[in-house]
Order: C-alpha cells, then sequence, then structure tokens
C-alpha cells in the first residue's frame, strides 16, 4: 500500500508478478494499469437520422469507461491515464468532434440523445480537471515539479487542447477552467513558451483566409509568389461555394476558440499582445468581401445561407471583444491597479487607439460595442495631466470614422464621459444597443430568424456607406421590377427608397412588405408622383466666346453689317493704298502726347481748392521711408538720377525729319561734359573692386552677427617642430575635399567603375 505523506512519484507498491512472485515497483509504472480500451467519441446525429441507436450505444460506453477511470483510487487513476494510450485517443477524440455552441441547432432534438451528450460532456470535463489537479488530499498528491514534467513531456495537456477546453467547457464553468489552466501553466512554465509560439500560428491562419479570398492586408506574410502562367486568384464571389463554407467556419471557430481562451484566463493577453496589431488589418479586409458574398451569391439553400450570415456575425463579434480583452488587461487595468509606469501603459493604449483611426469599418464596429470615449474619460481621470489635444484628435477620429461609413452613432453613446466611474460601463451599453451581432446564446436558443431578416439586417447603406450611382437606364428598370410588384406606389415614394436603401431592390421590397422601412420613409406619401425632370439650360445662352455683345455677335444681333465682314483682300484695294494708310497712327499720336507734359510742380491759384490735388489726404498705407533720401541717386558708377531725362516723342509720331533733326542738334548741345571722375570707365581696377566686395561682406556679416570664417592654414610649422591641431584639420579637410575641383576624383571614380564591373578587378 501507499505510504502516508509522501509524493505518488516517490512510493513504491508490491504486487504479484507473473510468476505469482511479489515485487516492488513504483507507484507510476505501465506494468500497473488495467486492460481496459477505451472507444473514441462520435459526434451525435443530425435529428432525424436513424443513427441514433447506434449513438447512444456507443456514448453509453463512453460514459461507463469515464466513470470507472473516475472512481480509480489516485495512483491507479495517474497510472491508466499517463500509459493508457486509449484514454488518450478518447479524451482527444472529445476535444476534436464535440460540437461546439454554434453546432447545438444542428443535433438531433431527441431527449435521450440530449441526455446521452450532456453526460458525457460533463464526464470528460471532470477527468481533465482530476488530470489537471496535483493534490486531491494531504495524502494524495504529486510533487508539483514532477507533476509539471509528467503534462508535459506525456502530452496530457498542451496549447491546442487547452484552447479547446475553454471554448467547450468555458460557458458555466469559467472560475472552475480559470484554477484549473492557472494550476497547468504555474507547476509548468514552459507552456508559456508554447503558447507565445502559437501566436504567429494564429497569424498565419488570417493570412491563409486572406489568401483564400484573392485579398491581403498591411502587415500580412508574404506568401508564396504568383507564376506568371498561373491563373487568377479566386475571391469570395468566385470560389466553389464549399469553400466559401470551409472558410467561414474556420474563421469562427478560431475567432471563437481565441476569444474563449483569452476571456478565461487573461494572463495569456500578454502574449497576444501583438496580435492587436494585425486583427483590425484583417477584419477591415477580408469581413466586408465575405459579406458581400454572402449576399450577392445565389444559394439554393436559404438555410445554409443564413446560418453562414449569423457565423460571420458571430466571428465580428469575437474579434471586437478579442481586441477588447486584449487593450483592457495589457493596458487599461494595470492603470486601474496603479501599478508603477501608469504612464508607459497609457501611451501604449493610445498608439492602439490611434492605429484603430485608419480602419473606418472596424473602429465603428468597435465603437458600437465599447464607446472609445469610456476608455478615454476612464484614462483622464487616472491621469489628469494627459495632452487634451491628442484626446480631441482621437475622438475626433473616431466622429469621422461614423461619418465615412454613413451609420448613426446609437444614442446610448452619446453620454456625458466624465460622469462614468468604471471601466464596465462600455460593455454595459452593448446591452441597451438594437444591434446586429449574434452572440452564442442566440445560436444555442436555436431561434430561426426570417430569411430577409438574416441576410439584409445590415448596415443601412452597402459597401460601407458609400454612395451607389445608377445609369439612368438602371434605374428604370429598378423601378418598372418595383412596380410590377407593387403596383400601387407612386414612382417618387419607390425612388426615395431607393436612394435609402443604395439602390437595393430587394431590399426596399422586403423592408416595404414588412413595414420595416426608416422613420424619413413613413411619413411620405406612398402614392407620391415621380418629380418632374428639369429642362436644361439651353447651350447657346450659357456659352462664352470672344465675339460677345460686339457688332458681330450673331447670336444676340438680328442684322449685322456685313460690309465689314470680307475674305482675302477688299476689293478695290491695292497693295500700296493698304501701306500707305497711317490712320492707326494718328490715332496713336493723341494717347502719346499726353505724357509730354510733366509737371514737377503744382501751382495752386488763390481760391483754388486743393481737394483737386488730394494734397490734404494723408495715405496711411503709404511708406514715406525713403521720401528724403536720394537712393542710388549719388553714385559714383553712374550719372546722377536727379538730372530728369527729358521726354522724348517716338520717332514714328513725330512730325517731319527735319523737326526730328533739329531736336536732336538741340539734345547733343545741351549735354554737359563730363568730368574724369564721372565717366565711365571701360575696365576698372579688379584689386579696387575685391576690396569693395570684402568690405561689403564683412559689413554684412559683422551686422549680422557673423563670425568671419577662419583662413586655412596647411603650410603649418617646419618639419619636426610639430603641427597644432587646427593645420591638422585643415589638411584633413584639403585632402577630402580636394576631389571637387580639377581631375584629382580619378581614384574615386576608378573605384566607382570597378564597383559596376566596368574595370576587371
Amino acid at each position: 500500500m501507499a505510504c502516508a505523506r509522501v509524493p505518488l512519484d516517490e512510493q513504491q507498491v508490491t504486487e504479484p508478478g507473473p510468476l505469482g512472485k511479489e515485487r516492488t515497483l513504483p507507484a507510476l509504472h505501465p506494468d500497473r494499469i488495467e486492460d481496459r480500451c477505451f472507444m473514441p467519441y462520435k459526434p451525435p446525429p443530425a435529428e432525424g437520422s436513424a443513427a441514433v441507436e447506434e449513438f447512444l450505444e456507443h456514448s453509453r460506453f463512453i460514459a461507463e469507461d469515464l466513470e470507472w477511470l473516475l472512481a480509480l483510487p489516485h495512483d491507479k487513476f495517474w497510472c491508466q491515464v499517463v500509459f493508457d494510450v486509449s484514454v488518450h485517443r478518447c479524451l482527444d477524440s472529445y476535444l476534436h468532434d464535440a460540437p461546439r455552441g454554434l453546432d447545438l441547432s444542428a443535433v438531433s432534438s431527441s431527449p435521450a440523445v440530449a441526455d446521452m451528450q450532456r453526460s458525457v460532456h460533463r464526464l470528460v470535463f471532470l477527468t481533465f480537471l482530476r488530470m489537471a489537479t496535483h493534490k486531491e488530499s494531504k495524502d494524495n498528491f504529486l510533487t508539483p515539479a514532477v507533476f509539471g514534467e509528467i503534462i508535459y513531456e506525456n502530452f496530457l495537456f498542451d496549447i491546442p487542447k487547452i484552447l479547446d477546453l475553454c471554448v467547450l467547457f468555458g460557458k458555466g464553468n469559467g472560475p472552475l477552467l480559470h484554477k484549473m489552466i492557472e494550476n497547468i501553466f504555474t507547476q509548468q512554465p514552459s507552456y508559456y513558451s508554447d503558447l507565445a509560439e502559437t501566436v504567429p500560428t494564429v497569424l498565419h491562419v488570417f493570412d491563409s483566409i486572406l489568401d483564400k479570398c484573392g485579398l491581403q492586408c498591411e502587415g500580412a506574410t508574404a506568401m508564396e509568389p504568383m507564376k506568371l502562367n498561373e491563373h487568377k486568384q479566386p475571391t469570395a464571389m468566385t470560389m466553389s461555394q464549399q469553400e466559401l463554407v470551409d472558410i467561414i467556419l474556420y474563421l469562427c471557430d478560431s475567432t471563437t476558440t481565441i476569444h474563449a481562451f483569452l476571456d478565461i484566463f487573461p494572463p495569456a493577453c500578454s502574449s497576444f499582445h501583438g496580435f492587436l496589431s494585425r486583427l483590425p488589418s484583417f477584419y477591415e479586409a477580408a469581413i466586408p468581401d465575405l459579406e458581400k458574398a454572402l449576399k450577392k451569391r445565389n444559394f439554393e439553400d436559404k438555410a445554409l445561407q443564413e446560418d453562414l450570415w449569423k457565423r460571420v456575425s458571430h466571428a465580428c463579434r469575437k474579434m471586437l471583444e478579442t481586441a477588447h480583452l486584449l487593450l483592457h488587461n495589457t493596458c487599461l487595468q494595470p492603470i486601474l491597479d496603479g501599478k508603477e509606469n501608469i504612464q508607459t501603459f497609457a501611451e501604449e493604449l493610445l498608439q492602439h487607439f490611434t492605429s484603430f483611426l485608419p480602419e473606418k469599418r472596424f473602429l465603428v464596429d468597435y465603437d458600437e460595442l465599447f464607446p472609445v470615449a469610456d476608455d478615454v474619460s476612464l484614462l483622464q481621470q487616472a491621469l489628469p495631466v494627459i495632452d487634451e489635444t491628442r484626446m480631441s484628435y482621437l475622438l475626433q477620429g473616431v466622429e469621422s470614422a461614423w461619418d465615412s461609413v454613413a451609420r448613426r452613432k446609437p444614442q446610448s453613446h452619446i453620454t456625458n464621459a466624465d460622469t462614468l466611474n468604471s471601466h464596465e460601463a462600455a460593455a454595459a451599453s452593448f446591452t441597451n444597443s438594437n444591434h446586429r451581432w449574434i452572440s452564442e446564446a442566440e445560436f444555442e436558443e436555436g431561434e430561426p430568424l426570417r430569411g430577409a431578416e438574416a441576410i439584409l439586417d445590415v448596415p443601412r447603406k452597402g459597401n460601407n456607406g458609400a454612395a451607389c450611382s445608377v445609369s439612368e437606364a438602371e434605374l428604370e428598370s429598378l423601378l418598372s421590377c418595383i412596380k410590377d410588384l407593387l403596383p400601387d406606389l407612386g414612382e417618387g415614394f419607390l425612388l426615395a427608397c431607393l436612394q435609402e436603401y443604395n439602390y437595393n431592390s430587394e431590399l426596399v421590397i422586403n423592408n416595404i412588405l414588412e413595414c420595416r422601412l426608416e422613420p424619413s420613409l413613413d411619413k411620405l406619401d406612398r402614392a407620391m408622383p415621380r418629380p418632374p425632370k428639369e429642362d436644361l439650360p439651353c447651350v447657346m445662352n450659357s456659352r462664352s466666346n470672344v465675339f460677345d455683345d460686339d457688332e458681330f455677335d450673331i447670336f444676340r444681333r438680328d442684322q449685322v453689317d456685313m460690309t465689314r465682314v470680307w475674305k482675302g483682300r477688299r476689293k478695290g484695294e491695292g497693295v500700296k493704298e493698304m501701306l500707305n494708310d497711317k490712320q492707326h497712327i494718328q490715332e496713336q499720336r493723341s494717347r502719346y502726347q499726353a505724357y509730354q507734359t510733366v509737371v514737377d510742380e503744382v501751382i495752386i491759384e488763390p481760391g483754388e481748392s486743393s481737394e483737386l490735388y488730394d494734397l490734404d489726404n494723408y495715405d496711411d498705407e503709404y511708406d514715406d521711408t525713403y521720401d528724403m533720401s536720394q537712393v542710388g541717386a549719388n553714385d559714383l558708377d553712374g550719372d546722377s538720377l536727379l538730372n530728369r531725362r527729358p521726354f522724348t516723342i517716338p520717332q514714328i509720331l513725330r512730325k517731319d525729319t527735319k523737326v526730328r533733326e533739329e531736336e536732336e542738334e538741340e539734345e547733343e548741345d545741351n549735354i554737359p561734359l563730363q568730368s574724369n571722375t564721372n565717366r565711365d570707365q571701360f575696365v576698372q581696377d579688379p584689386a579696387v573692386l575685391r576690396e569693395r566686395a570684402e568690405a561689403r561682406r564683412a559689413a554684412m556679416q559683422q551686422r549680422r552677427g557673423v563670425r568671419p570664417e577662419r583662413v586655412s592654414n596647411v603650410a603649418g610649422r617646419p618639419k619636426g617642430q610639430g603641427q597644432t591641431q587646427e593645420t591638422v584639420l585643415d589638411r584633413r579637410k584639403k585632402e577630402a575635399n580636394k576631389n571637387r575641383v580639377s581631375n584629382h576624383n580619378r581614384r574615386s571614380m576608378a573605384d566607382s567603375k570597378r564597383n559596376k564591373g566596368m574595370i576587371p578587378s
């Protein structure tokens, strides 16, 4: 018999041997197992199936075996579960094939089948619970380190089994399952490393779904490159119906399992922390594509279509709840617990919310279930010094996302967030909102939804709220299709309904028949006629032309002087007559004569008002800085600008040649002789020019406070006397920059050519 207060792994037992002699064996030994074959589990048949009796008999054997196993003493139980392969096969088959909460509606409704399934379900859970307990009493226990090694090395538990346990037994057994998993991870920390290696596998699930749908999202790992001769990747609209069903079932099962595990065992959220960077982009890329395929494709089995729509909606909710769990347990909960470095957790939370802003669909759905304003309010209460500008930017981004998808924010979310005192208020807001999300309880209750309500109970604006524009012919076709079914309705009313429901005729017909129209449409007159078409304005009245309102505008004048219109040379007109016609010169002479009179001073006669010349009105906007300065007037390199140059009439406008020659002679007589100091020099002294330029540069640098550049000194002291630090730096600078001039960069160009393969090495 086993000794008291000794761990099972250290106990020795004496039993009869094969030849009748007694032998001493360790308490955990393969020879101590009982010869009993445990049968693998088979799922319950569908309703109306002839295999119900077979299932009941098969499950009865499994239940009897599990009851016998649970009744074994401590040492016998552990010998059986460690060394009996049939026990592993039976338990693993149940975890693999047992119906989940979403599959219970397809199970036979026979009371006998339901009772037997519940019995087997309970016995399997008790078996795993006893396997996860290393100490049953003061006398029956295992050393914790040995217990961790036994369950890890013999694969009694692994990460996939733990995930299945959570999704199968989590409902109603959450606290007990949490203690069970916590004990497993505590006694064997190697499971944490296995969990970290599981996260890339989960991300690979998302990548495979996107690849099957012909999609790709930001951050996804690259699949194998497509060959040039391969056909185009199938999408959710073009793939076979069975492939679409498999993808949706795969997605629903994966998201449900991950959420169940994180909900029951929150410490695992730290291992899934990087999961948040990929979840929003996957949601944004895959969910609209799958929903569109379910709505547009033709399903012969409408019940299958409704079931797939429920599963997609359920997967959406589980992904959003998973994101909320990760944010709450990794960022918000440490802040609420008052841990150290709460500023770091707050910054991490804000970074995650900011990364959600580009994913409009994901952000809106997340905000509907868990309002972001509540988390921001909680953050402001915990950290009063947080940046208000950043908070405002985040909340405005959420409001912009609602506008971009053309959905109305629930009234229950429009509250004063400052009055919230706990984070649980965010989850409570979902219970008060009437949304299309489908919970697991709705699946288990098996309440059938009407076909149109299950498939078409989607956001009122399709394609994420993008406006759907149709051509005139398509609009007429939609109206005639609805009029054939509902001839009593007016075209104006039907047109308003089509605009409201994104030109979806099926949705319009369904909502009219079921009286589920929007309140704005219910107020309209159902016999409202179609509004008359407005006549387009005449093109001739809105044109623009260079001949508008002139004498040749034939669109506004009934009569035009045709004598002014000709093509080519006028009749009876020669070339000499046309060239000698100087009428245009006479018309321009009066214009230039007005510029001949230049008045420097205006003499106002007594009694004449000065307002005529606007002398008493001072203009505030006038800049009089340089009124009293002769800027550039007396420069040495040019004539004095104070001497006004007399106005000269253009030669073509002068009266005759003699008068022009006399005026030129008078101008030559009036030109004063320039002195040698003021005449323009053909070539000035370069040294003087350089001195002037250097003086101007030095004055400018002095005004700006710029220190003059130090003169380079590369010569330095004589050899053997040592060089100063400035000389060494100058030489180094010269060596580094000497290739900028001449052809001193031959070596670098040769290296460049050699690197490009132009010169053999």
